[in-house]
């Protein structure tokens, strides 16, 4: 004989009160949360179309009566900051696409092979990503001054790659595992050979993968802090991020040019985001599917 359970709701709630009052709490919590994230950016915007002087305003105002862009024409005429978007682009483009082709080279072999400690490897490239950064900026501030890279590019590039390869590689070989090794097979049938598999077959179909894995990468290079302030001496050699730090005086701040410049610095990365949203995003949950 079936159990009849009581109903434990509240007195009179019918299951579509249930159901409503569920969205609205979850559309609150939505509302919430975006307020919570967006209110810091707007507030930069604000400020980068303030006077310096106004920025300390009591009480504070969200849109200025005295709107202005000399914040954003200080910057865009200034070489010298110009520079500093010049070396994030530099240097973020080459570390995207440096890491692109080593990580689908290396992806393929974890796919596709089986060789000699393939296992220790793959733990090693994991194990990178637990690593603080912080940890690591003596050893490879001795290591980038003693192979003679200090103040380069290639010093930048070479050191943000020892963290965007190991996510890269660990995403592409994911994405790698969900297509067939059946059309690798169908490649050797035809009389071709990995390397054309790789090029001609995988690569082409697994372009939201990597995609997601470019956008990534390009993210954490152009915001990278750290190792940009450690492993450059010049201003002609710093990035963005730098760049902003420096607006920081001995006796003054210059808010509205740090948010101006910050704002500029987000844009790239915003484009980049929503110009491959779509395939960033399926690239992301696909190359989870065997993760």
């Amino acid at each position: 004989m079936a159990t009849v359970l009581p109903d434990r709701t509240a007195p009179g709630m019918t299951p579509k009160t249930r159901r409503t009052l569920m969205k609205t709490l979850l559309f609150l919590g939505l509302v919430l949360g975006a307020v919570f994230a967006g209110a810091p950016v707007l507030w930069m915007l604000s400020t980068s179309f303030k006077s310096n002087g106004e920025v300390f305003q009591n009480p504070p105002k969200l849109i200025t009566e005295n709107f202005s862009l000399d914040a954003y024409t200080e910057i865009l005429t200034n070489g010298a900051q110009l520079r500093f978007f010049v070396n994030s682009y530099i240097v973020a483009i080459a570390v995207t696409a440096l890491t692109l082709f080593v990580a689908i080279l290396a992806a393929y072999a974890f796919s596709r092979f089986t060789f000699p400690m393939s296992k220790t490897i793959n733990a090693v490239i994991v194990s990178v990503q637990a690593v603080p950064p912080i940890t690591l900026v003596i050893p490879y501030f001795g290591l980038v001054v003693g192979l003679g890279l200090y103040n380069t590019y290639p010093g930048l590039i070479l050191t943000h790659m020892v963290f965007t390869l190991p996510y890269a590689i660990i995403m592409l070989t994911a994405y790698f595992n969900t297509l067939p090794k059946e059309l690798d097979e169908s490649v050797k049938v035809d009389g071709g050979n990995s390397w054309t598999a790789l090029w001609r077959i995988l690569v082409p179909i697994s372009v939201p993968g990597m995609i997601a894995v470019g956008v990534y990468t390009f993210m954490i290079s152009w915001n990278e802090y750290l190792f940009a302030l450690s492993l450059t001496r010049t201003d002609d050699m710093r990035t963005v991020p730098i760049g902003i730090q420096l607006l920081m005086g001995q006796h003054s701040y210059e808010w509205n040019q740090m948010m101006a410049m910050s704002i500029l610095g987000s844009i790239p990365v915003l484009i980049l985001f929503l110009a491959f949203q779509r395939r960033f995003i399926g690239g992301l949950t696909s190359g989870a599917v065997k993760a």
